[in-house]
């Protein structure tokens, strides 16, 4: 298993980053790594995701929704294929703090072909991880 884990403080409450990272009909606007987002967020239901790391060819993904806790935790789980070759646990942790939110964005992977792949994107997605997790605490930030 291989991790590729980012953290930022948000100055808003964890009500406000989370109703601006389920609003996924605003994701073009704002969301320069997860482009495109679509379907419903209910556990076993699949997402329809496009992908764009910096620099980097984009992709659409259809993962699996995993947890769906409100406020605090967001999980899918992909595949590249077939399981077992690139598997990918993508998670939004929540946490409340004294100035607002502290947002962990992270994703586990496994399978035969984790060393080789993220060799090849395993810098451009932390990066658009990072600018994400950039974008959302700007975005989460603003007052409307």
């Amino acid at each position: 298993m291989k991790e590729l884990r980012t953290e930022i403080e948000i100055n808003a409450t964890p009500e406000r980053v989370w109703d601006t990272l389920m609003d996924f009909q605003s994701y073009p606007e704002w969301n320069p790594f997860m482009q495109k987002a679509a379907g419903k967020t209910s556990v076993g239901e699949r997402l329809e995701i496009y992908l764009k790391p910096p620099g980097g060819m984009g992709v659409t993904i259809k993962p699996t929704v995993m947890t769906f806790n409100p406020g605090r935790e967001f999980r899918w789980k992909g595949k590249m294929g077939i399981s077992g070759l690139f598997d990918g646990e993508h998670i939004f942790e929540l946490r409340p703090t004294d100035s607002g939110c502290h947002l962990v964005h992270h994703e586990k992977f496994t399978g035969i072909l984790v060393l080789p792949m993220l060799a090849l994107v395993g810098k451009k997605t932390l990066q658009g991880f990072n600018d994400m997790n950039a974008a959302l605490k700007l975005r989460a930030e603003s007052t409307d």
